[in-house]
């Protein structure tokens, strides 16, 4: 939304008490500004402006103790309770390996951050929470009851930008994987080509910025032998089913400009409405099912034999969600995991 039809910081607020139940996304949302716009309002109000730069604040956040990551995207929540360990900080992508934190984080979607404070009665809930140019949130930080206040406050002291106004200035970001051509003019061959080749999953980011090719376009033609379309349903099948196998799996959930990623079993398994829920001590998940427009079983060669993972798209070919099954570098697929995912149920494709 530009500037000129933007409601003012004073409008912002008194929408926000007129509507004091409502969730901040979907105030903004009926407000037609980003999320970005209605923290900024309340700078200098319990919000201070500071600093996004992930390497200003990476290598010390580990000093705030147990707190709570959050990602999302528009159809799935990511959230993990645990300490952000183990950082590693790179010029286009950092990373934080610990064994409940685990992010991949992109330093370059990075453009606005707050500290923020919220009373609740005689409770205040503290948070950091980043958005990207357009004011999308990226990652947010919440504060827990073990976390380390003093911690808080100095690093919020160090990250505070001069800059305190209640304003910020967007950008409008392309749609991320916008596609460059129809399926029929994509180079399957090639793809199949080196498809086959791949030693790491790693290398299939560079295989299609090569190809010019989305993801989603790439399942699509890559072959039924590598990627293959499931019932949509098939995903909520498959959280049950390791539940109660108690298999552990990897869930990815991101954005831009953070991947959020679980690893380990799951137990408490909730639909609610059109969500699908997992409910543990130490992680929940939050998904749309609604949003889900295809789901595919995609199959990729590594050096340790194929990797399964199971994918779901929206309506654009976004990618909302990704599972995989717990495994380490150097070792082969669960065949649990491989066998759950080969049993789901499959949407028979029309032949070409």
């Amino acid at each position: 939304m530009t500037d000129a039809v933007k409601p003012t910081p004073e409008a912002i607020r008194q929408a926000r008490a007129d509507n004091s139940k409502m969730r901040e996304r979907d105030l903004a949302q009926q407000l037609h500004i980003s999320e970005a716009d209605l923290v900024a309002a309340y700078c200098g109000n319990n919000v201070v402006r500071i600093n996004p730069r992930i390497e200003t604040f990476l290598t010390e956040i580990e000093s705030l103790g147990e707190v709570m990551a959050l990602t999302r995207n528009e159809s799935a929540v990511h959230e993990k309770i645990g300490v952000y360990d183990k950082p590693i900080v790179g010029k286009h992508a950092s990373m934080l390996l610990g064994e409940q934190i685990d992010m991949r984080l992109f330093p370059n979607a990075w453009a606005h951050g707050f500290a923020i404070e919220k009373h609740d009665g005689d409770d205040i809930r503290r948070s950091l929470q980043f958005f990207d140019a357009a004011g999308e949130a990226i990652h947010k930080i919440h504060l827990r009851p073990a976390s380390n206040l003093e911690a808080y406050k100095t690093l919020v002291a160090k990250l505070r930008l001069d800059d305190q106004s209640q304003s910020v200035q967007l950008t409008a970001l392309p749609k991320p994987e916008e596609k460059t051509a129809e399926l029929e003019e994509l180079d399957a061959t090639g793809l199949r080509d080196r498809w086959t080749q791949m030693r790491d999953v790693h290398e299939f980011f560079g295989i299609l910025r090569s190809l010019k090719m989305t993801r989603h376009q790439a399942v699509q033609v890559i072959g039924q032998d590598y990627a293959w379309q499931l019932d949509t349903a098939a995903l909520t099948t498959m959280m049950h089913d390791a539940a109660q196998e108690q298999l552990p799996i990897m869930c990815f959930i991101g954005n831009r400009g953070c991947i959020q990623i679980h690893s380990g079993p799951i137990h408490n398994v909730k639909p609610m409405g059109p969500w699908i829920n997992i409910l543990d001590e130490t992680f929940h998940m939050h998904l749309r099912t609604d949003h889900i427009a295809e789901l595919w079983a995609v199959r990729k060669p590594t050096k340790d034999g194929h990797v399964t993972s199971l994918e779901a798209y929206g309506a654009e070919g976004d990618m909302i969600i990704q599972f995989f099954g717990k495994r380490h570098e150097g070792s082969g697929e669960r065949s649990d995991w491989r066998q759950l995912v080969e049993a789901l149920p499959r949407l028979m494709r029309a032949a070409a």
